[in-house]
């Protein structure tokens, strides 16, 4: 991309024909899903990734552990081990600190198998 200072695109910008102007907004919504605002006037990005239309399709989740049932530590600790493969001493170390991903970048299915089976040991999970 060619250094272009700001106001030298925004004086561009400003002198494109109507028919270039048209043009250059079917091009922006093509290639980077950036649409025209009501009126036209100005561009509008698409949402971000944490808009609504972008959390229906996020496909790559982490589980987090945010707590543990005290009564239920135990348990918690064995699955942990499970789906980690940790040791002992270091699934209760990571039980003793919640707020870490347990797993990152699971789909929606398995994320959610793995949330339930976590909360059913006793964890409070939080899926990212």
């Amino acid at each position: 991309m060619s250094t272009m200072t700001i106001e030298q695109l925004g004086d561009a910008l400003a002198g494109l024909s109507l028919k270039d102007a048209v043009e250059l907004g079917k091009y922006m919504k093509d290639k980077y899903g950036i649409e025209a605002a009501a009126g036209g006037a100005v561009m509008m990005a698409a949402p971000a990734a944490g808009g609504a239309a972008k959390a229906e399709e996020k496909s790559s989740f982490d589980v987090i552990l945010k707590a543990v049932d005290a009564a239920k530590k135990i348990g918690v600790i064995k699955a942990v081990r499970e789906v980690t493969g940790l040791g002992l001493a270091e699934a209760k170390a990571f039980v003793d600190a919640p707020g870490k991903p347990v797993k990152q970048g699971l789909d929606k299915a398995e994320a959610e198998k793995l949330k339930k089976s976590l909360e059913e040991a006793g964890a409070t999970i939080e899926l990212a």
